[in-house]
C-alpha cells in the first residue's frame, strides 16, 4: 500500500499528489492538521514535517528524499528528462518555487490566513499580507516571462517543474489571491496544467473552514 500523510495546504504534499498521479501510482491519503501534529508524526519524520510518504511499510520523509525515490520507483514517466542541461533547468525551476516562492509568498499568505486562524485563533496581519501580495507579483511576472518563449516552465516539454509551481500556485488561487488578469502567459500555462488528469483531485481539495475562490475548480477562468 501506498500512504500519503499530507494536508490541503501543504505545497509540498500537493506536489507530491501531482507527481504520483502523473506516474499513475495509486495511493491513499490520510490528512493531518499542520498546526496541531499527532505524536504518530514526529515518530515517523523527526522533523515533524508534511508530507510522510509510506511505501510497502517504507517511510519516507522529506520533499526531494520522496521526489528522487518517485521518479526511481517508476522510471516509465519520467518528470526530470532530457539531457544534463535540460535537467538542471528542471531542478533550478523547482527549487525556485519550493524554496524560493514558498519562503517569499506562500508561507506567509498560509500561515496568516490559515494556521494563525485555526491553530491560534488570531487574525492575519496586513503588512505581511501585503508583503507577501507583493512579492507574488514579481513571481507571477517570473513566469509569465518564461512562458512567453516556452511550451512549459523548464522547455518545451511537461515537467517537474511545471508540478512544483502549480502545486504552490494552487494554494494561492484557492485562497483567491492570484492576480491572472495581468499575466496572460501565466494564465494560460496554468490552464494547461489545471487540464491535466492528474490535477483533478487537486481541484476538488477542501480546506476546512474556508471556501475556495469560485475559479478555482474551473478549467476555463
Amino acid at each position: 500500500m501506498v500512504l500519503l500523510i499530507h494536508h490541503p495546504v501543504s505545497a509540498i504534499s500537493r506536489k507530491i499528489r501531482l507527481l504520483m498521479a502523473e506516474k499513475r501510482i495509486l495511493f491513499v491519503l490520510r490528512e493531518e492538521e499542520p498546526w496541531n501534529l499527532s505524536p504518530e508524526i514526529y515518530k515517523l519524520n523527526v522533523a515533524g514535517e508534511l508530507p510522510i510518504f509510506i511505501f510497502d511499510g517504507n517511510v519516507i520523509a522529506g520533499n526531494y528524499a520522496i521526489t528522487e525515490f518517485l521518479e526511481e520507483v517508476n522510471p516509465d514517466v519520467r518528470l526530470i528528462g532530457g539531457d544534463a542541461r535540460q535537467k538542471a533547468e528542471i531542478r533550478r525551476l523547482t527549487e525556485w518555487f519550493d524554496l524560493k516562492f514558498e519562503r517569499e509568498v506562500g508561507r506567509s499568505l498560509i500561515n496568516e490566513k490559515v494556521f494563525k486562524r485555526f491553530g491560534k485563533g488570531l487574525a492575519p496581519d496586513s503588512k505581511v499580507l501585503k508583503t507577501a501580495l507583493n512579492n507574488l507579483n514579481f513571481h507571477m511576472e517570473y513566469i509569465d516571462w518564461l512562458c512567453e518563449s516556452r511550451n512549459y516552465l523548464a522547455g518545451s516539454s511537461f515537467s517537474l517543474a511545471d508540478v512544483a509551481a502549480a502545486a504552490h500556485l494552487s494554494i494561492i488561487d484557492y485562497l483567491g489571491d492570484v492576480p491572472w488578469e495581468g499575466y496572460k502567459n501565466a494564465r494560460l500555462w496554468y490552464s494547461k496544467i489545471k487540464s491535466r488528469p492528474a490535477f483533478k483531485d487537486i481541484l476538488k481539495d477542501n480546506i476546512k473552514g474556508i471556501l475556495p475562490a469560485k475559479h478555482y475548480a474551473n478549467l476555463d477562468f
